[in-house]
């Protein structure tokens, strides 16, 4: 039996059988949890170095190196996300601006939230958008409960509209999920919405692993933008 195929079951009394997404659901949660605070821990303790290295690069024309954006999590709750800031200092005039000028660059961002050819990108945010280390920052997002290791990427409040599911609401937002290892960058922001109601389904250690090990091949391959 497949992850997909633990849906509800129910002995003759009532109760839940061993193994079903109910059940299931009713442990891991709390389990996944202890994994998140442990693995972010370390991970961030492995990787302040780099993220400090980065970080210098990143100031070296006169902006922080940090930036931090609303995102909303769990329940609809509004948080700070933290990331390596990957943009330039007037990103949101010049991102106006280039819209306001090129109609096939407006209907990407309408769709995708997201720009291939983005023109607020510095040099150093390229390869840190490439090999998704402008993410790292956000192990602290995860620390405080924010956010989980693994979970459906987090959207922005104005974002809400384009979403077209609810399952995202029930869960923690993640560093990385099943979207982003799957299509990423190949479908519409709606078409998320189906990829958070699937994880939600299939939740489970074994799916987070899996999604774990398909992440660093990911991020190895550079896909990100």
């Amino acid at each position: 039996m497949t992850d997909a195929d633990f849906f509800e079951r129910e002995r003759p009394n009532g109760t839940l059988l061993p193994g079903t997404l109910a059940s299931r659901r009713s442990v891991y949660p709390a389990f996944k949890r202890c994994i998140d605070v442990v693995g972010a821990v370390c991970l961030g303790l492995a990787a302040l170095p780099f993220i400090l290295i980065c970080a210098w690069i990143i100031t070296r024309d006169g902006g922080s190196a940090f930036f931090r954006q609303e995102r909303v999590g769990r329940n609809g709750e509004v948080f700070h996300i933290w990331k390596l800031r990957t943009m330039c200092v007037d990103a949101d005039r010049r991102l106006a601006d280039h819209l306001a000028k090129d109609a096939q660059a407006c209907d990407e961002w309408s769709v995708t939230q997201k720009l291939r050819l983005d023109p607020r990108v510095t040099p150093i945010g390229r390869w840190l958008r490439k090999y998704s280390v402008d993410e790292l920052p956000q192990l602290l997002n995860v620390v405080v409960g924010e956010m989980s290791l693994i979970g459906p990427r987090p959207m922005c409040p104005d974002q809400k509209e384009l979403y077209g599911g609810t399952a995202y609401y029930d869960l923690r937002p993640g560093m990385t999920g099943l979207w982003q290892v799957n299509d990423r960058n190949a479908c519409s922001f709606a078409e998320r919405a189906a990829y958070d109601t699937r994880y939600a389904e299939i939740l489970s250690l074994r799916t987070d692993a899996s999604i774990v090990i398909k992440t660093f091949g990911v991020v190895f391959r550079g896909t990100g933008c």
